[in-house]
């Protein structure tokens, strides 16, 4: 999930490339959030670009 948000994905694309509802999405963005203490999903995509796990630049 955190390289979906590291692509920039809406929660419905992110849900739909790996077969999951949107809720489900929301709960696990949620978590990430909650984990990496970051307070929006823009923050939270900068470590999974840093880490190598997202394709876009």
């Amino acid at each position: 999930m955190l390289a979906l948000l590291g692509e920039g994905l809406s929660n419905a694309d992110a849900g739909g490339r790996i077969h999951i509802g949107e809720a489900t999405v929301k709960t696990y963005v949620s978590r990430i959030l909650t984990k990496l203490r970051c307070e929006n999903r823009v923050r939270a995509a900068q470590p999974a670009r840093d880490a190598g796990l997202s394709t876009t630049p």
